[in-house]
């Protein structure tokens, strides 16, 4: 027995067939009646599986879930005529695909409906991305829609950094109380002297988006420029100051700096980043150097900082908070302010939106964390578009191929990319006759349960279908 008001989909055997409503790319043995949806097919082996609720779910709209508050400016990218964006809970539980911010993110709440999942955001610590790469889902992110609000937060630490201007403002406060302000502000203003950044150097670690952003506005503040980036990008490289000195190791570039600038991503795990700014590092530091970390806390050995702080009159000025560090009198620590202005918020969320609308129509990869970059010239008005997630093992391209073959359709154009251990392939066919997604269900049901293949999608034009998966041997749909 299902639960009232659910979807299910009846796998039973070979010989067994059941009316079906195909909904959203996947069917459901029930006896309400959507159209021109309804149709007689045979349907799967195996047990019940349950999952969505069919008073929730739109014909003919890709079905958006979001969990946190997303940005309205953004959400406004999606196109009412062809999508249907929710919250999170029971409301979308068909989701074709998920956009979050900070919520941490659950296996459990990732319906098998699910695509592909957004973040408004650089980092993917929120996302069990191993998990969904192991099921064929995609994970996207925002590289440098937040690069502009970081990097006016790093400017930000450099001065905070070099003129004691928080300590000053809370001794102007305990004087005010005591009614002493006016009396003592000239007297006190020796307390919390500092010095000027011009002619300074400064060392970024780690060249992308925001750190070729502050590295550019540092040199136009008049600072001297060193850099580290082992993975420089030519489209970042383009962006740096044409005087900048790159530098072959951290150890070297911070040497040499009076403010260091860290924007590098956190890596868990042997040859991450984890403790990167390590004791190594900071034994090359400069007495009374400024240490910016709007990057990640746990980047930085806590402990070495600390004695770096304690000896060399340093300044540590993060948006992480630190157990040990937090009340440090060199030490500055705000909330995670990074990437908290309106329009970075819109920035992320609009493009997250966009990527998301680009793989749903067209099957395109671009920011991905965990699937390759890949990108098929728009098809032809007589094709019809497959894609094809599948484990990286030889041989599956050719067995996808052939599937093809056998089925006399003829592959006008493609691309197979991989990353890692997932493979993903976007073909486009001759439609011949055959114009509408159900006509093609036997192709896609064999390339579906090949060994090796995770999901596969016809993109044909009407959102929300063609998708299926092979489930633990069974065939979603």
């Amino acid at each position: 027995m299902t639960r009232t008001g659910q979807l299910a989909v009846r796998q039973t055997t070979a010989a067994n067939k059941s009316r079906i409503i195909a909904v959203a790319g996947f069917s459901s043995s029930t006896n309400m009646d959507i159209g021109s949806h309804g149709v007689d097919v045979e349907h799967g082996r195996g047990a019940w599986k349950t999952y969505g609720n069919i008073e929730n779910y739109t014909p003919g709209k890709f079905q958006i879930q979001t969990f946190n508050k997303i940005s309205p400016v953004g959400l406004k990218t999606f196109t009412e005529k062809h999508y249907d964006v929710r919250g999170d809970g029971e409301e979308s539980a068909n989701a074709h695909a998920i956009l979050l911010r900070s919520h941490k993110l659950k296996e459990e709440e990732v319906s098998l409906t699910v695509r592909a999942i957004a973040r408004c955001g650089a980092g993917t610590n929120n996302v069990p991305v191993t998990r969904m790469t192991e099921l064929g889902i995609p994970v996207f992110n925002t590289p440098g829609a937040n690069a502009n609000a970081v990097k006016e937060l790093i400017l930000c630490g450099m001065f905070l950094g070099s003129r004691r201007v928080i300590d000053g403002i809370n001794h102007m406060k305990d004087l005010g109380t005591q009614g002493l302000a006016k009396e003592r502000v000239e007297k006190d203003k020796a307390l919390f002297g500092g010095r000027e950044i011009m002619g300074k150097t400064i060392a970024v670690i780690g060249l992308g988006h925001i750190g070729a952003a502050a590295a550019r506005d540092a040199a136009s503040l008049g600072m001297n420029v060193v850099g580290y980036d082992p993975g420089l990008s030519i489209e970042s490289a383009l962006k740096l100051p044409i005087d900048i000195s790159l530098e072959d190791s951290i150890v070297s570039a911070v040497a040499k700096a009076d403010y260091v600038s860290i924007n590098i991503p956190y890596i868990k795990g042997e040859g991450g980043t984890h403790g990167i700014i390590g004791p190594e590092v900071v034994s090359a530091l400069k007495a009374g150097a400024v240490v910016l970390n709007f990057a990640r806390g746990e980047l930085v050995d806590s402990q070495a900082m600390k004695n770096f702080l304690d000896t060399q009159d340093g300044r540590y000025v993060s948006d992480f908070p630190d157990d040990l560090l937090w009340d440090h009198k060199n030490s500055i620590l705000l909330p995670h302010l990074g990437a908290s202005t309106e329009e970075a918020e819109d920035a992320a969320a609009s493009m997250a939106a966009e990527t998301i609308m680009d793989f749903l129509e067209t099957g395109t990869i671009r920011n991905s964390v965990n699937f390759p970059e890949t990108s098929l010239t728009n098809r032809a008005p007589d094709t019809i578009r497959f894609t094809v997630v599948t484990e990286n093992i030889p041989g599956m391209l050719s067995h996808i191929t052939d599937t093809f073959a056998q089925e006399d359709l003829n592959i006008v154009q493609q691309i197979n990319k991989s990353r890692g251990n997932v493979a993903y392939n976007v073909l486009d066919v001759n439609c011949k006759d055959r114009t509408d997604v159900l006509s093609f269900k036997q192709t896609q049901e064999k390339i579906t349960m090949l060994d090796g293949v995770l999901s596969t999608r016809i993109v044909y034009g009407m959102p929300g279908t063609g998708y299926a998966k092979n489930v633990d041997g069974d065939y979603f749909v």
